[in-house]
């Protein structure tokens, strides 16, 4: 469909629902139908493709506070995964074309052919004051002229987050290669929910990386002979993945180098014996404030998290040391192991989108393995 074809087409109704009863009225935008999911918003200026392709955000009705999305399009060398990953999408102003020099196409086309079910024209600022105050919530979206009374049944259906596991859903289906093969730094990358800026933060520092499906074994993992080891972001709760927990506690007693990132930084949580909790509502935008508490530097940081570690769980373990603390709200946004290269953090240091002050900690994981390296080799 071209833009003039789009332009002309008059948008239909659509009608979101909230599990407490609110209700909003607006215009359809993206693929006709029903969706369902727990309502999150998300504070970032800018990357909505970034966003909407993550698979962190797989199950997630998504509110935009940016008032104007879809006004510069969708970039085929800006995905983070292979497709729109969000269960719905709400905007304030939606653009149906796109103004932007290069390969581009309008985000309305993008959201039909993903499946993706939207409304827009709604109150938005309204509604994350809204959840803001309740909490997340499940949601539901509906542009098809589904009976309310049954899409109120479809909504009390829908699973909630908590006790949801997802990352079996956005995992790869097969190990893939990405960067330099004849490097001496070789990460295994499991795969929970990878972003691709993730691996593209890897390989430019000259790593070769082989991205596991969740379900590999440790053997078929070790034959590869890895020398690092990075637990990918991804989407739903920690706690609803009892055998990657148990497979992340045997890669940590392997004694090399493991960073993870957000997911990551849960499940290794959880394999030192640890505990996750589920946040009234989440982190998710581009301007979160971090502290690093080792060097005393404050960091802005991108974040999309709807679980936290628990601060109070940190007493049964004694071998987790806090290194970064959210300057909001206090809670843990980084750890490591006393004497072992193993460092995980609730923030996105790849930041796509965002800020680009956290990086230095892939520099880390990469001198982390060199050092490691060269202790095998003495």
């Amino acid at each position: 469909m071209t833009q003039p074809d789009i332009q002309k087409k008059a948008p239909d109704q659509a009608v979101l629902l909230l599990e407490d009863g609110t209700r909003f009225v607006g215009k359809a935008i993206g693929a006709k139908g029903t969706t369902t999911g727990e309502v999150a918003f998300n504070t970032g200026m800018y990357g909505y493709q970034e966003i909407f392709t993550d698979p962190s955000y797989k199950g997630q009705v998504l509110v935009m506070a940016t008032a104007h999305i879809g006004n510069y399009g969708v970039h085929s060398a800006e995905n983070e995964s292979g497709s729109t990953q969000i269960a719905g999408l709400v905007v304030r102003n939606f653009s149906q074309v796109a103004s932007r020099v290069g390969d581009i196409e309008p985000l309305a086309q993008r959201l039909k052919r993903d499946g993706i079910v939207g409304i827009s024209d709604i109150d938005t600022r309204g509604l994350i004051q809204h959840i803001r105050d309740c909490g997340a919530m499940n949601a539901l979206i509906s542009s098809d002229g589904t009976d309310e009374a049954e899409l109120i049944a479809k909504l009390k259906a829908t699973p909630s987050m908590e006790g949801l596991e997802l990352s079996s859903r956005v995992t790869r289906k097969e190990p893939e290669d990405a960067g330099n093969a004849e490097s001496e730094v070789r990460i295994a990358l499991l795969d929970l929910g990878n972003k691709e800026n993730i691996t593209r933060c890897l390989t430019e520092r000259g790593a070769f990386v082989r991205q596991f499906p969740m379900g590999t074994s440790l053997d078929e993992m070790k034959a590869w002979n890895p020398t690092g080891w990075m637990i990918s972001n991804g989407p739903g709760d920690p706690s609803a993945m009892p055998d990657t927990i148990r497979l992340i506690g045997e890669i940590i007693a392997l004694g090399q180098p493991v960073f993870g990132i957000c997911l990551g930084h849960q499940v290794i949580a959880l394999s030192q014996g640890l505990k996750t909790e589920k946040m009234f509502q989440g982190h998710r935008g581009v301007n979160h404030p971090v502290k690093d508490l080792e060097s005393g530097k404050c960091e802005i940081t991108s974040q999309n998290h709807g679980f936290v570690v628990s601060r109070e769980s940190l007493d049964g373990a004694p071998n987790v040391v806090v290194t970064h603390e959210h300057l909001n709200d206090g809670t843990v946004a980084g750890i490591k192991l006393e004497d072992q290269p193993v460092f995980s953090v609730q923030f996105h240091p790849e930041a796509s989108a965002g800020p680009h002050d956290s990086r230095h900690l892939f520099d880390r994981f990469i001198t982390y393995i060199e050092q490691h390296n060269k202790l095998q080799t003495a």
